[in-house]
C-alpha cells in the first residue's frame, strides 16, 4: 500500500496526488472515505491506471457510463478467472460461473435460475414473512443490541438454508464460509491461507455429502444442491468446481441481502427526515429499498480482464489488463443519478442502480434480496417507531464486500 495512504488520517481526497491512490487498501471504505476519493477519480481521472506492490496493475473505472460499457460488453471484457483483483491461486483454483465467459457461464446459471423463478418466489414470501415475524418478536425493546447478528445475519442465514435445504441447526455454518470465502490475512476473520483454505475444504465435505445423498434420491428436489446434481452442465463438475459455486451462490445469496439490511437502518437513522417520510406513508417501501441497496452497493467492485487491445474513457487498455468496475463510484455518479449523494427514498427511477451488475452477469438474485428487505421493513414499521442507532458501525476489513460487523441499535415501539 502506498506511504502516503499508511495511515489513514483524512478523508480528503484532495491531501494527496491521485498517482498515490490506493483504491483497494481496506480501510479507506470505513466511514465513507471512499466517497470523496472516487469523486475526485471520476471529475479528474474516470479510468485511473494503478500500479499495487501486490496485485500489480489494474484499472479503476469510475462512472455509470464507462462500467455500463464494460458489464454490457462481455467478448471485449471477460470474467474468465476472477472476479476480483487478485488472480486465483493455480493450486486451489475454485471455477465459478460467475467468473466464466459464455456458453459456459449460460450453462451453469440456466441450471439454478429455477430457484429464483418469479413461481418460486411467490411459494418463498410467506416463509420469508413468517421469518421475519418470528426474529422480530424475539428482540427486546429499549434495549441496546447487534442489528448485524440479531436481525442482518439471521435472516439471510435462514434464507440461505432453505434454498439449500441444508441442515437448519447448522445454519450459522453459511455465514462462517461466506465470510472466509471472501476473507485474507487482513480481514481479521483468517489468521492465514492455509486457515482459509482449511475451512473451504470443509465446507466442500459438508456439501458433498449431501450432493450424496440427493444425487441418489428418487425424487428431484427443488433446492440449489439437488439442481446442481441433477443438471446437465453440473452434474460432472470436478470439487473444485462444485466447491466454487457453492461459495458463488452462498456468498451472494448472503452478502447482499446482510449488508443492505444493515444499511437501511444506518441510513435512516442519518437521514430523519426520510425516516419521518417512510413512516408517514409505507407504500414507499418497495422504491426505498431500490435506494437502500444503490446507497449501500454490497459488493464495491467486480472484475474484468480485457480480452483484446481497446480504448475505454480515452485511454489504452491492452489485452490481459485487469478492469476493476467500481460500482460503488458508478452508483454516486451525478451526471446520471440526480442528487446521487443524497438518501432519497422515494427517488424515480431508482432500480437504475448498479448494485446488481448488468448484463449476462446481473445478479441472479435481485428480485430475492428486494422481497427480503421489502417484507422486513414491512414488517418493521407494523411494529416499532424506530430502529436507533446508538453507536458508531464497525466495517468489515474488506474493499470487496462493503459491509458491517456489527451496529448497536435500540428499537421503540410504536406510539
Amino acid at each position: 500500500m502506498s506511504e502516503a495512504l499508511t495511515p489513514l488520517l483524512t478523508p480528503d481526497p484532495y491531501a494527496i496526488p491521485l498517482e498515490e491512490y490506493d483504491m483497494i487498501r481496506q480501510d479507506i471504505f470505513h466511514h465513507d472515505h471512499h466517497v470523496g476519493f472516487f469523486e475526485r477519480l471520476r471529475k479528474e481521472d474516470p479510468v485511473h491506471l494503478q500500479e499495487h506492490e501486490v496485485e500489480g496493475k489494474f484499472w479503476n473505472v469510475t462512472t455509470y457510463r464507462d462500467i455500463m460499457y464494460v458489464d454490457t460488453t462481455p467478448e471485449l471484457f471477460s470474467s474468465e478467472g476472477s472476479i476480483t483483483v487478485a488472480d486465483q491461486d493455480e493450486d486451489f483454483t475454485l471455477p465459478m460461473f460467475i467468473a466464466m465467459d459464455r456458453p459456459k457461464h449460460d450453462n451453469q446459471r440456466k441450471e439454478v435460475s429455477g430457484v429464483v423463478a418469479p413461481t418460486n418466489l411467490a411459494k418463498l414470501e410467506s416463509t420469508i414473512r413468517a421469518r421475519v415475524q418470528n426474529i422480530l418478536d424475539s428482540l427486546p425493546l429499549d434495549e441496546e443490541f447487534d442489528w448485524v447478528d440479531k436481525v442482518s445475519i439471521e435472516l439471510t442465514t435462514q434464507m440461505l438454508a432453505t434454498l439449500f435445504d441444508f441442515p437448519f441447526e447448522d445454519r450459522r455454518k453459511l455465514t462462517r464460509w461466506s465470510d472466509v470465502a471472501t476473507a485474507d490475512e487482513e480481514s481479521g476473520i483468517v489468521d492465514s491461507e492455509d486457515e482459509r483454505r482449511a475451512e473451504l475444504i470443509e465446507c466442500l465435505e459438508y456439501f458433498t455429502r449431501l450432493w450424496n445423498e440427493r444425487v441418489n434420491s428418487e425424487v428431484v428436489g427443488s433446492d440449489l444442491i439437488s439442481m446442481l446434481a441433477h443438471g446437465e452442465s453440473t452434474k460432472n463438475m470436478d470439487p473444485m468446481e462444485y466447491l466454487g459455486n457453492l461459495i458463488l451462490l452462498i456468498v451472494g445469496g448472503n452478502d447482499t441481502t446482510r449488508n443492505s439490511i444493515t444499511g437501511g437502518v444506518k441510513f435512516l437513522n442519518e437521514n430523519p427526515a426520510e425516516y419521518d417520510k417512510l413512516r408517514a406513508d409505507p407504500s414507499l417501501i418497495p422504491n426505498m429499498v431500490a435506494e437502500i441497496i444503490r446507497y449501500q452497493t454490497p459488493l464495491a467492485y467486480m472484475r474484468r480482464t480485457a480480452t483484446q487491445d481497446t480504448e475505454l474513457g480515452g485511454k489504452k487498455i491492452n489485452a490481459g489488463d485487469k478492469i476493476l468496475m467500481w460500482y460503488v463510484s458508478g452508483n454516486r455518479d451525478s451526471s446520471v443519478i440526480d442528487r446521487a449523494d443524497d438518501f432519497i427514498i422515494d427517488r424515480p427511477k431508482a432500480r437504475q442502480h448498479l448494485s446488481f451488475g448488468f448484463g449476462i452477469h446481473r445478479c441472479m438474485g435481485n428480485r430475492l434480496a428486494e422481497m427480503q428487505l421489502r417484507i422486513l421493513w414491512e414488517e418493521i414499521l407494523v411494529r416499532f417507531e424506530q430502529v436507533e442507532v446508538v453507536g458508531q458501525e464497525e466495517m468489515v476489513n474488506s474493499s470487496f464486500v462493503k459491509g458491517y460487523a456489527h451496529l448497536p441499535v435500540k428499537l421503540h415501539a410504536k406510539k
